[in-house]
């Protein structure tokens, strides 16, 4: 599984996000491409090298004519989005990120997050850096994101809300979850648009990683400080490729929840970094069917993930254990259809040859836009990857 770590040793924000990825070879013809598709007027991206201290990293010039004074609801922003057909499920995070900003204004303002109006988060280079930044993850092949401790500024900024805590109020909201340190510097680090994106990929800080590290990014800030790199850095790699791995199987037996809140449950835990989780029939006492609630984590997760079942779902106790697993070593592939590209995995190891499966969302895009079987597409792709293999 390819991973991605944020090192927010100096702050984060949309633009830093975006350049950290161009830096760390993600194809800026690519991103460009698809979000001149939103039509914004004498739009253009434009990548540069720069130095912040000692360090040099990417910083991503956004070119775009802003129209004077404009206040965007989330409406707006999600028509902007609209103009693209994206891949995966990139639109869907976009507007992920979208609603968490307007939800975390709404809080502060007391109004509903959909009345609320968006101003620096809701320009056209706001809009390019947070839909950009989800685009260049999904053509890198990120499936798993994670970030470290938060490095926050201290004092006071200036915004058409007047001057305001830093945190300003709207990170501090998207950053709960999150730990966080300050080493009393006067400006803003992290932003608002930074925080969203965390707070949805992410979702809180963790220890770094285990991981086969491929590629390492760093994106520059506007800002220029002799004693500090104004930097976020990305490290970008694999799991362990197979093997042997110790993991916790967390169980609960569930009779008395309503079935529909299983799926917000799930997504939680594997937003929580769960390896698995699966749901089986039982028959419990008094011939009660139930449910089977299993999940796979690593072990430094178990603590949260443990809370979060008890949390979020009807259950009053879980079972821990530890146990072995055996994995094939995987990367992301991708084949060539008569219908377009397929995006999937490659696995081997233990003995067994190489072998392709497709992801199901590039299935069923293609299913959908050609109307064509779902099993025919899966054919399709498994037969490309053997043929293109030679």
């Amino acid at each position: 599984m390819k991973k991605i770590y944020f090192d927010v040793f100096a702050g984060i924000s949309g633009d830093m996000c975006l350049g950290a990825l161009v830096d760390a070879d993600c194809p800026l013809s690519e991103i460009h491409s698809i979000l001149a598709g939103m039509k914004l007027p004498s739009f253009h991206l434009r990548a540069e090298k720069v130095m912040r201290g000692a360090l040099s990293g990417t910083q991503v010039h956004v070119e775009v004519e802003e129209e004077h004074h404009v206040h965007r609801h989330l409406s707006d922003v999600l028509e902007i989005v609209d103009r693209v057909t994206w891949p995966g499920r990139v639109r869907e995070r976009i507007e992920d990120v979208f609603t968490a900003l307007a939800k975390a204004e709404g809080k502060i303002h007391n109004k509903p997050y959909d009345h609320i109006h968006f101003h620096e988060v809701g320009s056209y280079d706001a809009v390019i850096d947070i839909s950009g930044t989800i685009l260049a993850l999904h053509i890198l092949g990120i499936e798993q994101y994670e970030c470290s401790p938060l490095h926050v500024g201290q004092g006071f900024v200036d915004t058409r809300h007047g001057q305001l805590p830093l945190p300003v109020p709207a990170t501090a909201e998207l950053v709960k979850g999150f730990q966080l340190y300050s080493a009393g510097r006067p400006m803003e680090m992290v932003t608002p648009t930074g925080a969203a994106l965390l707070h949805v990929l992410s979702g809180r800080s963790t220890p770094f990683p285990r991981m086969q590290l491929e590629t390492v990014g760093y994106g520059a800030g506007t800002r220029q400080t002799d004693d500090l790199a104004n930097m976020l850095r990305v490290f970008i790699g694999h799991t362990a490729e197979g093997g042997e791995e110790r993991v916790v199987v967390i169980e609960t037996n569930i009779d008395d929840m309503n079935p529909e809140f299983f799926e917000p449950l799930i997504e939680q835990l594997f937003e929580a970094g769960a390896l698995d989780v699966t749901l089986s029939p039982l028959m419990m006492k008094k011939n009660r069917p139930a449910t089977l609630l299993s999940v796979i984590v690593s072990p430094e997760r178990k603590e949260e993930v443990s809370r979060i079942i008890l949390r979020e779902s009807t259950s009053i106790g879980v079972r821990l254990y530890e146990c072995e697993r055996r994995t094939l070593q995987r990367e992301a592939g991708e084949v060539q259809t008569q219908w377009g590209p397929v995006k999937g995995k490659i696995c081997w190891g233990m003995g067994i040859e190489k072998r392709f499966t497709p992801e199901y969302e590039d299935c069923k895009r293609i299913h959908c836009e050609r109307k064509i079987p779902l099993v025919a597409v899966y054919e399709e792709a498994i037969h490309s990857y053997y043929h293109q293999k030679g």
